[in-house]
């Protein structure tokens, strides 16, 4: 490839897209990320970024400026009213973000899209090209060719990479063009955003949430100063609809508020799951792979967890310590956690829906307006650490007990997480120092984890990155090792390898880095 050829080729500039921006300029790995839109997207779309998202924007040091821009804590609920102007007669916390969990180092936050992706466009200086379009792709032996059209010019060029990264959507042109199919429920429905002004800060200050379920449409709150959106399904004629009214019947008779609309977007509601992540050099991410219903807040966390899998690999094989068949462990880890997730939010949608069912079986009985609903998810709504950060992945990219690689695919996590240093879970959260977690010992480059440090210092000249840490003793039991063992962690944070104890000979390492990443080292 030439020293100006990008050696990935990013199509589109979501929070996917650009957290991949910014972990592969982590690497040194030169990249283009195209996006056809102008712009940012003005539209809030997601609202949540949970805990795992949260680390990985620690290590990309954004999770301070994100946390910043986001709402407070106390916005971390949802609530269910008749209309927004009513009582709550249902309520949830959201796990990890209405307040810290013990097992990770940050605490997620509500805060809109549109505030969140240009802190992340922010966060490296690669080349971004808005306004242009991919209409064409063809694979060669060692890259991809694009066709680029410029929707300002009008003028088409061809662009090589290395590999392509498509962050397109859930309408993914890359998707279209290889030709892989989805499975699952497909679209759910035609969904309407509607941007408003209101002064609705004397009805929800006192009790905010990050999302108000109502029977006429939901209402989320945008930015810490002000601001809203409804959001519900698309009316029949909708060119024709009366927004500020629809929004208005929300609020609820009587509210002596008439909403001033600033931006309408019509949208479809997608679940299903792509057939494959990869497809020779281009790999899908995010919606472009795995679209789920919005409740829950889980799509963007997926995509970005997504990349987080992703960028690693794909900086091994470019840098030339890792061999190219470690691209395959990523359809195999993200896979079954592509559709974990969809069962997830499909299961959300159906709780939510049952919550609001209720209620109106409750009004049409002629119960009082004040009766509380008995939440059918008894305080578990939400409650999806287990999925977050309880993902075991099965690969060849991780040693089980036995020393080798290994295909199965691991138990659905559920809602429960219990903290593991199994190989292939991520990595516990232990404090090391002030402010410093196990967590934050990962980053470009594979981390050794050990009591004894000098015991496994590494035989110079290896070619794979790697830092060997200490482990405080008194962590050592919490990680299922003896005061001679040692955790292989990988880039993204998942145990590559343990050893409860130490080997008798002096090869594992070697091994476990072989092993993990397709290669041979150096004069072997």
């Amino acid at each position: 490839m030439g020293p100006q050829e990008p050696q990935v080729l990013i199509v589109g500039c979501g929070p996917v897209g650009l957290t991949a921006r910014a972990l592969l300029a982590r690497w040194g790995v030169r990249s283009l990320l195209i996006e056809k839109h102008g712009e940012l997207s003005p539209f809030p779309r997601s609202r949540l970024v949970n805990v795992r998202s949260m680390e990985i924007f620690r290590r990309l040091g954004l999770d301070g400026p994100v946390a910043a821009r986001a709402f407070a804590p106390e916005y971390g609920r949802v609530r269910f009213r008749d209309t927004l102007h009513g009582p709550d007669f249902a309520t949830a916390a959201m796990t990890g973000i209405r307040e810290p969990v013990p097992e990770s180092p940050v605490t997620g936050v509500v805060t809109s899209q549109d505030r969140l992706e240009p802190t992340l466009l922010g966060a490296a200086d690669a080349p971004v090209r808005f306004g242009t379009e991919l209409v064409g792709l063809t694979e060669e032996a060692d890259g991809v060719v694009a066709l680029l059209a410029d929707h300002r010019s009008g003028a088409e060029e061809r662009v090589r990479a290395g590999y392509l990264l498509a962050a397109d959507g859930a309408h993914s042109t890359v998707r279209r063009l290889l030709g892989i199919g989805t499975s699952g429920p497909g679209a759910l429905g035609g969904f309407t955003t509607v941007v408003f002004d209101a002064d609705l800060g004397r009805w929800c200050a006192r009790e905010p949430a990050g999302v108000y379920f109502t029977a006429h449409g939901s209402f989320l709150p945008l930015y810490p100063e002000g601001g809203w959106a409804w959001f519900g399904p698309t009316p029949e004629d909708p060119a024709h609809a009366d927004w500020s009214g629809v929004v208005a019947r929300g609020l609820g008779p009587g509210a002596g508020v008439r909403p001033e609309v600033l931006r309408v977007q019509h949208w479809v509601m997608h679940a299903f799951v792509a057939d494959r992540l990869r497809e020779g050099r281009v790999l899908l991410a995010g919606d472009a792979g795995h679209a789920v219903p919005i409740v829950g807040g889980l799509g963007m966390n997926a995509g970005v967890a997504d990349v987080h899998n992703l960028c690693w690999k794909l900086a091994g094989v470019l840098h030339g310590w890792a061999d190219p068949r470690l691209l395959e462990s990523y359809g195999t880890e993200r896979g079954p956690v592509a559709h974990a997730t969809l069962r997830q939010a499909v299961a959300n949608a159906e709780l939510a829906g049952r919550v609001m069912n209720r209620r109106r079986e409750q009004l049409r009985t002629g119960a009082a307006a004040s009766t509380p609903v008995d939440v059918p998810w008894s305080e578990r709504f939400f409650a999806q650490l287990g999925l977050i950060l309880g993902v075991t992945y099965r690969s060849t990219a991780v040693l089980t007990g036995d020393g080798d690689g290994t295909p199965p695919e691991p138990a659905d996590p559920g809602t429960d997480y219990v903290p593991t240093a199994e190989p292939g879970r991520r990595l516990p959260h232990l404090w090391l120092g002030r402010d410093r977690s196990t967590l934050d010992t990962c980053g470009e480059w594979f981390t050794l984890l050990a009591p004894d440090p000098a015991a496994w210092a590494p035989r110079p000249g290896l070619p794979w990155p790697l830092r060997v840490e200490p482990l405080a003793a008194e962590h050592a039991d919490a990680c299922g090792l003896t005061p001679d063992g040692a955790l292989l962690v990988r880039p993204d944070g998942h145990i590559a390898a343990r050893w409860p104890r130490r080997p008798p000979t002096g090869t594992a390492l070697t091994h476990a880095l072989t092993t993990t990443t397709g290669t041979r080292p150096a004069g072997r």
